[in-house]
């Protein structure tokens, strides 16, 4: 069975209650990759908020937290490596479901954290998702991307990177 992956990027209003609908095509991989979901359900994803140096919300799918909580598992029980993760990817996110209406409910510690206004932006990341403020995405994550392409020869095509990834 093939992985959906989320595609695309979209802004939407936030309302004053931290309401943000979710793009369609978002909510549709989200259903896919909840096991538990079942056609009238509300699908669930996992908000992931704990890397400081991070100025985004992280929404991962059932299935990809549900990968990554496996082999935080396998890790040595007590090594640092493992406490650090789990209190970032366990201790650090908030289980949450799409509502009946497509919008998802943003607490106000999470708003705060990326310092998200009245608009939000989202944008696909494989099996994930990131929420940032529209203005900190552009100033920081495009220009690093522009900047880090205009470094390269005229004719670098970014398709060069999958040779290096193996079968």
């Amino acid at each position: 069975m093939t992985r959906k992956v989320f595609r695309g990027e979209s802004h939407h209003k936030v309302d004053s209650k931290g309401r943000v609908s979710i793009p369609a095509s978002f909510r549709r991989v989200l259903e896919a990759s909840d096991p538990n979901w079942r056609d009238g359900d509300n699908p669930e994803l996992v908000i992931v908020y704990g890397d400081h140096r991070k100025k985004h919300l992280d929404c991962y799918t059932v299935e990809a937290i549900e990968e990554i909580d496996a082999k935080i598992a396998a890790l040595p029980r007590g090594s640092k490596e493992r406490k650090m993760l789990q209190r970032l990817f366990q201790g650090q996110s908030i289980p949450t479901n799409v509502d009946e209406t497509g919008r998802l409910v943003l607490p106000a510690k999470l708003r705060t954290k990326i310092a998200l206004g009245a608009e939000a932006f989202f944008i696909a990341a494989g099996d994930s998702f990131q929420i940032w403020n529209p203005e900190t995405y552009e100033a920081e994550e495009l220009a690093a991307t522009e900047e880090y392409l205009d470094e390269m020869p005229d004719d670098f095509d970014p398709l060069e990177f999958l040779d290096q990834a193996g079968a």
